[in-house]
């Protein structure tokens, strides 16, 4: 398949910004391993920025890539490891790509559907009848504290770096936000969030919308 000079421009980044970091990515270097004249890159991307955000959002497509072939389990809570050891294994195999996709403001709407995939799990968990917090707040959860360790991780020098740490993260964080499913059936909290999220899903009810947000606002206070 014969690759458009976008494509090639792009291609061209992704290869030098693994090979040398952030710093390699000049405009200079990017189009001479392009095959292409500086003025192609900004006709192509306006300035550097736009290249920036063509390379980021060209490692969530491999990133994303990676979490669809993750087929769904019956257990929410184990596919929601898998998620997490998925996550921080790119984050360690592509270090360059990682910092520029999470350490830097860019591409929120690339960013969006890897957010979409781990509130659907989420959300499973609290159909489940299995989450400790409100939906938002748990994927919040998840999302920051997997991210931190990361980057944490990335920041530190290699001999103060502790591989162990990913897997205690995960399980403290899973830990704070799941039930386990011998306590959940008495939990008051966590039967509230599963009801909610079960409404959400299922929207096509006998309550009008007014009736839907003020039984949304018990169940959030429920749930808290």
């Amino acid at each position: 398949m014969t690759l458009t000079t976008k494509d090639r421009l792009i291609r061209a980044a992704a290869e030098l910004l693994e090979e040398g970091g952030r710093e390699a990515l000049s405009t200079r270097a990017v189009s001479a391993a392009a095959g292409v004249q500086a003025p192609t890159l900004y006709r192509t991307f306006g300035d550097k920025d736009g290249l920036l955000d063509a390379v980021a959002t060209y490692g969530f497509k491999n990133y994303l890539e990676g979490k669809h072939a993750l087929w769904q389990t019956v257990d929410p809570v184990s596919d929601l490891r898998r998620g997490w050891d998925l996550h921080v294994e790119f984050g360690l195999r592509r270090p360059a790509f990682y910092m520029l996709m999470y350490g830097e403001p860019r591409v929120r709407e690339a960013r969006q559907e890897a957010d979409a995939i781990l509130r659907r799990i989420i959300e499973r968990i609290a159909e489940a009848g299995r989450l400790r917090v409100p939906v938002e707040q748990a994927a919040q959860l998840v999302h920051a504290t997997g991210m931190g360790v990361i980057l944490s991780f990335l920041a530190s020098p290699p001999e103060q770096r502790d591989p162990g740490l990913f897997i205690a993260a995960r399980e403290h964080v899973i830990a704070a936000i799941t039930t386990d499913t011998a306590d959940h059936v008495s939990d008051i909290p966590s039967r509230a969030i599963a009801l909610k999220a079960a409404l959400e899903k299922e929207p096509g009810t006998v309550l009008t919308p007014a009736e839907r947000a003020m039984l949304a606002e018990w169940l959030d206070r429920l749930a808290r």
